[in-house]
This record gives structure tokens, sequence and C-alpha cells, in this order.
């Protein structure tokens, strides 16, 4: 169901600025760096830019789903380490695909309210080090090891070991999946793909489009003002995302076997998104704290939702929470100047885009009088997503927001909206002005 609380929001709140690192797609292997060194990098250089002290922050919020062993609350971790003093508290989100948003939408809150003047958030994910997991028998079975304490109990123990103690829990795996209806994401997204007959031959157009609006936003140096490089202790330096397949083509990408539905199914790796390590952080002020540290303005934030809806269905939660915030702002949805759907799936981002076109589901399940309209697809997504760049669930939904506000800044728009789908059933989505 749409929700239609009224925004809480008292006091305008900008983003001054924001910077995220390249997206460094996984290789089958724990990548460069953990979660918490890829925010730190991004943090410095972002701090670097602006004069005043990194303890001058009221807080630091960050979003991520899979923190490290060594990174329990690792927004403190990350905190701490910028430099930001033992007294700025600081805390950790987590709403899967959007906990970035999530972030970003505490912060919102917190300065709109009066509780906070300054605020430093955004999101984190080093996926490629998701943690392998001993299974419950293998846990029993330490569990009985560890009481054993004489040679023959030892040895008893040991006759006990068989190979099914043995088959690793792979937490990258078991967290796409939704333990409530039993789905994958992307058997969800095979469901949209059905409901919307949404073609093979669709999906992998949309996922070639991603790829080559993503190689000319490189090639035109529209991603340098947010990308920071990276650099690891081997002396490898890391500039840009570098899940860009340059060569991608429908040819190609129809050599691909479904991976969801093997039999009958339309998702495959290439017109998904790529798992991902990525950081995206932003810095959030009220007008007081524009005025004292003399800060610059990328936009204001103007509204934010979050809506539910069936898990089996996940991938349409942006029309469900995009719909609230066009009817409070009372915008019409060609009165919206640029989109961020973050790709989870090509079919997803495509079954958003017919929703909100076909008037049964609008009046069913939006509470809509009919359909809510035709988004453009030459102002969605412009310059690559998910599918292309990759998606580290805990940085996208800050990525797509600072995004956006570069997109208006460099076409002198005025208004974006930014969405994800949430694997659980949600949807989340942040609406930006470009303010002169």
């Amino acid at each position: 169901m749409v929700q239609t609380r009224k925004n809480s929001a008292a006091r305008p709140v900008y983003i001054v600025d924001g910077r995220r690192t390249p997206f460094l797609k996984a290789a089958g292997k724990p990548g460069p760096f953990m979660a918490s060194e890829l925010a730190v990098q991004v943090g410095r250089q972002l701090l670097a830019s602006h004069s005043f002290e990194p303890s001058a922050f009221d807080e630091v919020i960050m979003g991520c789903v899979m923190p490290g062993p060594d990174e329990a609350n690792i927004a403190r971790v990350i905190a701490l380490r910028l430099g930001c003093g033992k007294k700025v508290p600081a805390w950790t989100v987590q709403r899967n695909c959007a906990s970035g948003m999530q972030a970003l939408d505490c912060a919102y809150q917190n300065i709109a309210q009066g509780r906070a003047e300054l605020i430093l958030a955004g999101g984190v994910e080093s996926m490629s080090h998701a943690p392998v997991l001993f299974n419950q028998h293998m846990v029993n079975w330490l569990a009985q090891w560890s009481k054993a304490r004489t040679m023959g109990q030892k040895l008893a123990a040991l006759g006990q070991l068989r190979g099914k103690h043995l088959v690793p829990v792979i937490g990258l795996l078991r967290g796409l999946s939704d333990p409530v209806i039993g789905l994958s994401m992307g058997q969800t997204a095979e469901n949209l793909a059905y409901r919307f007959n949404i073609s093979r031959e669709q999906m992998d157009a949309y996922a070639v489009q991603s790829h080559q609006r993503l190689a000319q936003a490189q090639d035109e140096g529209w991603l340098a003002a947010e990308i920071e490089a990276l650099y690891d202790t081997r002396g490898h330096h890391y500039l840009a995302d570098d899940g860009l397949r340059r060569d991608s083509s429908v040819e190609r990408l129809a050599k691909l076997r479904p991976v969801f539905d093997r039999h009958f199914g339309r998702v495959t790796a290439g017109n998904s998104a790529q798992v991902t390590d990525g950081a995206a952080m932003l810095i959030l002020a009220s007008e007081a704290a524009v005025k004292k540290h003399q800060l610059p303005i990328l936009g204001r934030i103007a509204d934010s939702e979050w809506a539910g809806l069936d898990p089996a269905q996940m991938g349409l939660g942006p029309v469900h929470a995009m719909t609230p915030i066009l009817r409070r702002r009372r915008w019409k949805v060609d009165s919206v100047d640029y989109w961020e759907i973050n790709e989870a799936f090509a079919t997803q981002v495509l079954a958003c885009v017919e929703a909100w076109k076909e008037k049964a589901y609008c009046v069913k399940e939006l509470n809509a009088r009919g359909p809510v309209g035709e988004i453009d697809m030459a102002r969605l997504n412009v310059d690559g997503g998910g599918v292309s760049l990759g998606h580290p669930v805990g940085a996208s939904g800050a990525r797509i927001v600072l995004h956006l506000l570069h997109v208006l800044e460099r076409n002198k728009a005025k208004r974006g909206i930014a969405s994800l789908c949430i694997g659980g059933g949600q949807g989340g989505a942040m609406a930006v002005v470009r303010e002169g």
C-alpha cells in the first residue's frame, strides 16, 4: 500500500558536497579493500575539500549491509578514522539495497527537525568480502569439540565429523534471497518479466544501453567531479568503475544462459547488476551550517518516502515510493527533469516504467485514478547504472542521489527523483531540487 503521510521536514536541508569511490567489480576473491577502508579513503578526500574540522559534524551515519567482523557499527569505525573525534556520535543503518539512502534520509530528518546542523552520511559495501560461514552442523560439532577434554572424547568427536559439516554458508547468496517467500532476488525479477511481458531482447538492449551510457560518461569526464581515486597497499590505483564492458552488444548478451530459471527464464548475469565494492559519502547541512562554514550547495532535499509491497514483486518498490512524493509535491511525471532508478536488474527498471503506464496496476496497487505517467527513457539513468557500474548494496542509495545532483547541475535542470527497489518487498525514494 502507498503511504500518504505528510513530510515531517521543517527546515531546509542541503547537500553541499559528496564523493564516491570507483565501483570495483568482484573478481571471485576478496577485493583489495575492506568496507571501512573504502569509506575512509573517499571520506578523507571529501573532507580535505572543506575548511571546517571533522569534529564539526554533529553525527556520522552510514548504511552498510555486510560489515566485516572488525567493523561492528562501521559508521563509528569510519568516523574515528576520519578524525571526527570521540565526541561525534556515529551509527549504522541497514535497509538492504537502500541502506545508503536510508542514511541520507536519517540525516535529512535530523537536520530538518533541528536535531543537527551538519552531518556526514552515505553508504559502503565490500561485497567481495561477504562472509563465508560455518553451517549449523559444523557449529554444533565445534561446540561438542570444545567440550571434549580427554583424548578419547576428542577421538569420538572426530569420528562424527562428516562431509556435511564442511559445506559452507555463502553469505552473499543467502543475503540475496528472501527467507520469507523463499525466492532469490533474481527470481522476483523473473516474476516482473512475466507480469509485464518484458522480453529477453528488451532486457539485453537495456543492459547494452547502460554500458554505452557509462562509457560516454567516462569519456566525457562527467563522473570526474564525484569519483575519488583509490590506492591499495601494493601500489595499485583505481580510477574508474571497472565493470564497464565497452564491447557489450545484444548479440553477445544473447549467448548467456538464464541464471534463476534455467529452462524458461530471461534474467542473466549480463542484464543484472554486478557484485561490486564501493562507497559514497555526502555532507548534509542546515542553512545555518551553510552560512557558518561558507559551504557550496549541490542541491536541496525536497522529500523522501518508503513503501512496502509484496516481496515476490519487490522490484516494483520504486513506483510505490515515488508515487506519494509526486502527490505531495504536486509534480507530474513530465515535470521531473531527471530520474535515477537503481538498476538491480534491467527487467526491474523496465517493469517500473511499465507499471506507471498501466491503468490497472496504478488503480489497484497505487490508489490512483489512472496511469501515473510515462518516464522519458532519455532522462532515466542517463549515465548508466547498476548493470554497468555495479551495485554495492550499502552504497548505491547514496550514489544515485549524489549522481542525480551532478546530472541536474550539468544540465542546468531543477528537479530529480532517485529510487531503489529493496529486497524483502520495499521501495525508497528521495526527491532533490537544484537551487538557483
